[in-house]
């Protein structure tokens, strides 16, 4: 095995770190470029993967580093109301501080966010093997990747970790909304045919999230329906308000959307959790399913292609 990257391998390792500007989009093309060079290329399919996971996994802390951030904000400016109170001007010259501060640093992490991948991709086009911090040589300890290993003492990646990192990743992905779909329709349409594990879990993941994304669109489908009745039977006829017979059942109506709605959002964080903590497992290495989801796919996945002898991967079991 050849330790010096072709120009095939720098450009697919180069277009998987870029693709992380798409914010989400970009999924598809590092499973892409892994599925098309495993077993013919250690560099590249590391830097896929490599990719891969920061586009997975960097979104999530992205998203929950704004939370704390939001959290923190918050709970700052309520401790400065209740103590200096919002008549003095020293209150209002510190919150435009702090407001400024915060906002640096929310688009300050940001831009690292978009930074690191713009490094990866100028390293990789150059032949380095480039690692994001604190994920890269994990990951690389984890697949047995070590490039600096004599050439007749080099293996190839760890088949069994390759397929357990693209499946928690898929999981992970969860968190991008819509999006986040890419992971595991992707690592299906090419490695689900080959590959019993990768099928079930990536068409398993497949479900999960189509069932969360109906969510995210329920809820706002629900929140304007109760909203256009309220406007229908409030504001389009003259003369009535919301004291009449059919104003009180617009307001009953969009209260309830909106209740009903806010009740949605609030069980989405949990639906995340819950696909954080599949990827998890999955990585452990077990072979997880969904409550209820998973046992259907299973059944379902066994029925369309050769039996798992015929097949790579290990069968899926109950976690």
């Amino acid at each position: 095995m050849n330790n010096t990257p072709s120009t095939e391998e720098r450009v697919w390792a180069v277009l998987s770190h870029l693709s992380a500007l798409s914010f989400g989009m970009g999924l598809l093309l590092p499973i892409v470029g892994w599925s098309e060079l495993r077993r013919k290329s250690k560099y590249a399919s590391f830097q896929c993967l490599q990719a891969l996971g920061y586009q997975s996994l960097g979104y999530t802390v992205w998203l929950l580093s704004y939370f704390v951030l939001m959290i923190v904000f918050f709970i700052m400016m309520v401790i400065l109301i209740s103590v200096m109170g919002d008549g003095g001007g020293n209150f209002g010259a510190f919150m435009g501080v702090w407001t400024t501060v915060f906002m640096i640093i929310i688009f300050g992490t940001f831009g690292a966010y978009f930074l690191l991948p713009v490094i990866a991709a100028i390293s990789c086009a150059f032949g380095r093997d480039f690692r994001y911090p604190v994920m890269g040589s994990r990951l690389a300890r984890y697949l047995g990747y070590d490039p600096t290993k004599p050439s007749d003492e080099q293996t190839w990646l760890i088949e069994d970790h390759e397929d357990r990192w693209v499946s928690a990743m898929g999981h992970f992905s969860v968190i991008i909304p819509l999006w986040g779909i890419l992971a595991p329709l992707t690592t299906w349409i090419l490695q689900g045919r080959h590959n019993l594990f990768l099928r079930f879990q990536s068409v398993q993941t497949l479900t999960y999230q189509g069932l969360v994304n109906v969510l995210y669109m329920g809820a706002g489908v629900i929140y304007m329906f109760g909203f256009v009745i309220f406007i229908v039977l409030t504001g389009f006829e003259s003369g009535l308000d919301g004291t009449s017979p059919t104003g009180m059942i617009g307001l009953v109506a969009l209260i309830a959307s909106m209740l009903f709605a806010m009740f949605i959002v609030l069980l989405l964080p949990l639906l995340h959790i819950l696909g954080q903590w599949v990827g998890y497992r999955v990585l452990k290495g077990d072979n997880y399913r969904y409550p209820l989801v998973g046992k259907l796919v299973e059944r379902w996945t066994k029925t369309l292609l050769p039996s798992p002898s015929s097949a790579a991967g290990t069968p899926p079991s109950a976690s």
